[in-house]
């Protein structure tokens, strides 16, 4: 694949997609220090809360967990996006490097697959 520059695809707006990916990192910055008590590990003192009590804080501290996790799996994929923008590799597919349809860039501007390549993937 060659080095492309992204004055290349004149067809999308770079500087809006970025703009939203970096508006979508602040967001999910802001949510992961919001839950951030949450995820702290619950406590064993049986006098200060029961059985079922403690099963509850249990669950939602796994709940809460797994939010990170898919917070952080996002941020990474943002990170590569932001990046790809400033190596001028953006909106082309990582397999076959044709250019990626602006509506699917328009819809996830992560993503970094053409339909036809994402569709082999899921199907492997």
């Amino acid at each position: 694949m060659s080095e492309r520059k992204v004055s290349e695809r004149k067809d999308l707006d770079i500087a809006f997609l970025r703009q939203r990916l970096e508006e979508r990192r602040a967001d999910i910055s802001a949510h992961s220090t919001h839950s951030e008590d949450y995820r702290k590990p619950v406590e064993l003192d049986q006098q200060a809360v029961g059985r079922l009590s403690r099963m509850d804080a249990l669950q939602n501290q796994q709940m809460h967990l797994e939010q990170e996790r898919r917070r952080l799996a996002e941020l990474d994929r943002i990170e590569k996006t932001l990046s790809r923008i400033e190596s001028a590799n953006y909106g082309y597919c990582h397999n076959c490097g044709e250019a990626i349809e602006k509506k699917r860039l328009e819809f996830d501007p992560t993503t970094p697959l053409c339909v036809e390549c994402a569709a082999h993937v899921s199907h492997s």
